[in-house]
């Protein structure tokens, strides 16, 4: 796992800062997703999930350590409206958790969305 994420260290956000914080990794990012611990140790079954499905896709993308930092990790529930972590966006679009996700890998939907060949 992890040969093609990247993290982004947003431990410097405050309470105050954290949705804009958020908000310009998402728009710098072409995706990015949230998860608990690292892509080369995901601290959580969901996230160990969502990061062996991003590595299978096979295009780069980024990601956040929610555990690192209590405001991201509540700031981007609130941003995406979305009580669960890991959360995967593509070019600044939520598009999911870890169900959502899978079930996005299986059907082909996540390749044709990312660029991806199947």
């Amino acid at each position: 796992m992890g040969d093609i994420g990247k993290e982004l260290r947003l431990t410097d956000a405050t309470e105050a800062n954290a949705q804009d914080v958020i908000k310009e990794q998402l728009a710098n990012n072409d995706i990015l997703i949230f998860i608990k611990g690292t892509d080369e140790f995901p601290e959580c079954g969901y996230s160990s999930r969502a990061v062996q499905i991003m590595d299978l896709i096979g295009k780069s993308y980024k990601f956040v350590d929610v555990l690192k930092n209590e405001h991201i990790r509540q700031g981007i529930k609130v941003l995406s409206d979305w009580p669960t972590i890991p959360q995967v966006f593509y070019k600044n679009e939520f598009l999911g958790g870890c169900d959502i996700l899978i079930e996005m890998f299986q059907t082909g939907e996540l390749h044709k969305k990312l660029g991806a060949t199947a």
